[in-house]
């Protein structure tokens, strides 16, 4: 059996960033005009007047500061609150290519190969810009690199399953070096109207390159002693956009088309689920938890990530045994982990270990237990 390693990891960070403080003023302002608009249906209580949001709030429920964005205006407008990202025309590169493009030549570098040495690409990501042609495809041939290439979606979980198919690819034969990117524009599908997650996401894109240990060049390397995944069906994490909307004019524009979830319900079933996946792991590769030097979690709640690293070491982790990126760039869906991975790895010695893991909807939760060369 091959053993396969990481060998390089690459990141996009959008230009703009947007704090809890300029978010709040825009959301504030689009409550005080809506509540000024029904004036006369609220004091009736034929409709429900919007609560403000603050700062204080936002970083109480998520531990989040700020967040990377494509597109600051079109979020910050109280008439909009929606980013503004021009539609491309057919012969230009997407911008999720453009995202991809980005992040993968920086895991180029790092690993040492130039794209003549990849064969496989995977686009995995929460939200496609189209259905096709993939855009696994596109940024394969943007990038020039001879093979194939394909896209999935398995949410917040996507950029773990995607490392699982690029070890199952180079152990089977069919892949050499596998390119594994995860683009995402999670503004895109964020409801900034609503008070109770208008906070939630931010954008960025991550790539990670995997291939045999034995071709393999890099000065950092991890192994990749383990994967494991997990899915199991739940409403309370959900958008209903897709292309059947049309179909049913009723619905379109409705905020179920957007990012809508069950945040309780969430933290109370995902969480004990995370934590028993990670532990179980460990205890069939025989690697005790005080031998566990790092944890790069999903990067979408403070406290998930607190309560799953108490839950798998048994106490308290400090900061560096589960670092924290979403402070800044908030939740970035599949990129979460691979971001704290990306940046919080290069101090790990030979023979260390860690594990990173995505967890989100679906349910989906995906581990992979990595030691360093």
């Amino acid at each position: 059996m091959k053993q396969v390693v990481i060998s390089g990891t690459g990141l996009y960070t959008p230009s703009q960033s947007i704090s809890n403080d300029e978010l709040v003023v825009a959301f504030n302002a689009f409550v005080s005009d809506y509540n000024e608009s029904n004036k006369a249906q609220i004091a009736a209580g034929t409709v429900e007047a919007l609560a403000e949001s603050n700062s204080a709030f936002i970083e109480k429920a998520s531990g989040i500061k700020s967040r990377y964005v494509i597109d600051k205006a079109g979020i910050l407008d109280p008439k909009r609150m929606a980013p503004s990202i021009a539609e491309r025309s057919n012969d230009e590169p997407s911008v999720q290519c453009d995202m991809a493009v980005a992040a993968a030549k920086e895991a180029l570098a790092q690993a040492g190969k130039t794209v003549a040495d990849v064969d496989m690409v995977i686009v995995a990501c929460s939200n496609l810009q189209r259905g096709y042609p993939a855009m696994a495809v596109e940024v394969q041939t943007a990038l020039g690199i001879d093979g194939f290439a394909y896209d999935m979606n398995v949410a917040c979980s996507s950029a773990t399953f995607g490392i699982q198919s690029a070890v199952n690819a180079i152990q089977a034969g069919s892949a050499r070096c596998v390119l594994m990117v995860n683009p995402e524009i999670c503004t895109g599908h964020l409801n900034f109207r609503d008070r109770d997650s208008h906070f939630i996401f931010g954008d960025a894109c991550t790539a990670v390159i995997l291939e045999d240990i034995e071709q393999a060049s890099s000065d950092s390397q991890f192994k990749i002693l383990d994967t494991k995944l997990q899915t199991v069906f739940s409403n309370n994490i959900r958008n209903n956009a897709g292309f059947l909307n049309r179909c049913d004019e009723s619905g379109l524009a409705k905020p179920d088309k957007l990012f809508v979830q069950n945040g309780r319900k969430v933290f109370k079933e995902v969480c004990p689920m995370v934590a028993a996946q990670i532990s179980a792991q460990l205890d069939k590769l025989a690697i005790p938890t005080e031998n566990l030097t790092r944890m790069w979690l999903h990067q979408a709640n403070l406290s998930m990530n607190k309560l799953i690293s108490k839950r798998v070491l048994g106490r308290e982790a400090s900061i560096e045994e589960s670092p924290v990126i979403l402070d800044r760039y908030a939740n970035t869906s599949s990129a979460g982990s691979i971001i704290a991975f990306h940046l919080y790895k290069d101090d790990i010695k030979a023979g260390q270990l860690g594990v990173v893991c995505s967890f989100g909807a679906g349910y989906s939760i995906g581990s992979v237990v990595l030691e360093k060369c």
